[in-house]
């Protein structure tokens, strides 16, 4: 899904707040005491802002601009340099810690994917440190996904939605098809959203062709070890340029 739309950026909040997420991510800055730092599809920058500080230099990156123009404006927008683009506008060992947040990896399809990993590896100074999330396949939460037409209020206005999931694809490709229709305005937006399921083995050999060890992977925000099958859907990478 693009979110280079003002309508869809809008409302990315209410369907994505702060959360346990979030605080993990703050805590790791705090651990790892970064002081340069990447949020990497930073989105509307809700969880961006949050990590400034007077010693730190924050950076959000994102391709869609109309999430951007909401990062930027937001109260602590002013503290971040906000940079419209991909992995490749991370300069060469200019960061101590690298985000992915709310699915990012996912989002990255084929061969974009491994150029990501090198970028983040390139980007990080030794010792820098990545963290993400991804979504276990085993639990195939794409079973869940689709959803029925339905009806809310929203700060742009009524909207109508709907969801139908295609089954993933040889390459873990699932395709959500997304059908928006702002009600207020007699506009509908029918988006294709792609994310590509990966499992553990494959995410861990990805990280280390890319140079990078893995630190831990972990089945919740509380860091309890994971260790695979359908009821842990969630897996957290923390991984580490030697």
């Amino acid at each position: 899904m693009t979110y280079d739309d003002a309508r869809l950026a809008a409302i990315y909040d209410i369907d994505n707040p702060d959360g346990p997420d979030h605080d993990f991510f703050r805590s790791l800055a705090d651990e790892t005491a970064a002081t340069r730092i990447v949020d990497l599809g930073c989105g509307t920058g809700i969880l961006t802002v949050t990590l400034t500080r007077d010693d730190r230099q924050v950076t959000g990156i994102d391709p869609a601009g109309a999430m951007l123009d909401l990062a930027s404006r937001r109260p602590g927008g002013d503290e971040v340099r906000w940079i419209r683009g991909t992995s490749e506008s991370i300069a060469q060992g200019s960061a101590d810690l690298v985000l992915m947040t709310g699915n990012v990896a996912m989002h990255i399809l084929g061969d974009a994917w491994y150029e990501t990993l090198d970028d983040i590896a390139a980007g990080l100074r030794s010792g820098g440190v990545l963290a993400f999330e991804s979504r276990n396949p085993e639990a195939k939460a794409w079973e869940q996904w689709g959803a029925g037409e339905s009806d809310r209020q929203t700060p742009v206005g009524a909207l109508r939605e709907s969801v139908d999931v295609d089954a993933p694809d040889e390459h873990g490709v699932v395709v959500m098809h997304c059908h928006n229709e702002f009600l207020d305005e007699s506009c509908i937006l029918d988006i294709d959203q792609s994310l590509q399921f990966r499992s553990r083995a494959e995410i861990v050999e990805d990280l280390g062709r890319a140079g990078l060890q893995v630190d831990g992977v972990y089945r919740n925000w509380d860091r309890d070890v994971f260790t695979g099958g359908s009821g842990q859907p969630l897996m957290v990478f923390v991984a580490r340029r030697p």
